[in-house]
């Protein structure tokens, strides 16, 4: 497969090798809540969350999501260089809700002529029976356009998922991952990278573990610390720590070798909105971790999967002062000066 001139399989290659352009991601808010905020599971949401349920890039659920849709291409108007879009319903959980609304708001989505498809953010315990009848209904009146399902896995580790609330088990993903499989839906992953107590190892027993599910995208996030959130008393208190740059990349380029070369990497980085954003400020500078890490990866001649073909996971040697991590990450006090 083509990766476009980058050392890993990023969505924006594989856009360019299924349509021949770039695809451009709009970000929307239908409205929703979260089981793990209206009480049902919990009312504090994950520790990491913002109040937006991490929808903080979309227009906002006042508009409706055809005037989401026009508003976001009028975003990317002035840097657009393909002709069609990703409708990412990104705000809370996007499978939790009366299906018949469900249903009405994906097929506005997806009856627009230039959305070429569908990215839909949910938690695994919320794709019940009536919900997946709904997106293989989908998938067969509309063939000619994608429907992705997101998970937030973020960590395989049941100690960790108990702290950042995630609120379901690790069995329940893999019972999701299976059903939306029988289905054909492709299933896109999230995994933080830099959680409190995980160690680099743990990191890779994560990534180990979706090779074999059979996904088809990941998304490997930094952790962010923002305002207005649990994880932010806790940071400010001294408890939790955040990576400083040199570990995040080593971190991240072990992770890229480590995974299936077939898998696509969605995101490498985060983008925490500036106004929340405590830390790590690094993250800021999203271009400036973008470059250090294709620059790295090129000077270490290391590529996605490499790892993972040859079955060795311990001798990665990164270039640039930056050395394979080993136990507990580095933390960054830049926040604190």
């Amino acid at each position: 497969m083509d990766y476009h001139g980058k050392p890993y399989y990023s969505l924006d290659a594989w856009c360019k090798n299924t349509y021949g352009e770039k695809l451009y991601k709009i970000a929307l808010d239908a409205g929703l809540t979260c089981p793990n905020r209206d009480g049902t599971l919990d009312t504090r949401g994950c520790i990491f969350c913002s109040a937006g349920g991490s929808g903080d890039f979309t227009p906002g659920s006042a508009l409706s999501i055809p005037e989401q849709l026009t508003a976001g291409k009028q975003l990317l108007r002035a840097k657009k260089t393909g002709s069609r879009y990703i409708a990412y319903f990104q705000a809370y959980t996007n499978t939790y809700g009366p299906v018949s609304y469900l249903d009405s708001v994906y097929r506005q989505a997806l009856s627009e002529p230039d959305i070429a498809g569908i990215s839909i953010a949910t938690r695994p315990d919320c794709l019940g029976n009536e919900v997946m009848a709904l997106l293989e209904g989908l998938k067969s009146d509309y063939p000619d356009k994608f429907i992705w399902i997101e998970l937030g896995l973020q960590t395989i580790h049941e100690q960790t998922a108990r702290y950042i609330r995630r609120g379901y088990a690790l069995s329940c993903f893999t019972h999701a991952c299976d059903r939306l499989h029988a289905a054909g839906i492709p299933v896109i992953v999230h995994v933080i990278l830099g959680l409190p107590g995980e160690t680099t190892e743990m990191v890779l027993e994560t990534i180990r573990f979706l090779n074999g599910c059979g996904i088809f995208g990941i998304k490997l996030q930094l952790l962010h610390i923002l305002d207005n959130t649990d994880l932010a008393g806790e940071y400010r208190a001294g408890k939790v720590q955040v990576l400083t740059l040199d570990s995040y990349l080593t971190l991240l380029i072990t992770c890229i070798a480590a995974l299936s070369p077939d898998i696509v990497i969605h995101r490498v980085t985060g983008d925490g909105p500036k106004s929340l954003l405590i830390a790590p400020d690094w993250s800021r500078n999203k271009r400036n971790v973008l470059n250090t890490l294709h620059q790295r990866m090129k000077l270490s001649s290391i590529r996605q999967g490499q790892c993972y073909e040859s079955g060795t996971f311990d001798s990665l040697q990164i270039n640039c002062t930056v050395h394979a991590g080993q136990g507990h990450i580095s933390p960054d006090h830049s926040a604190d000066q």
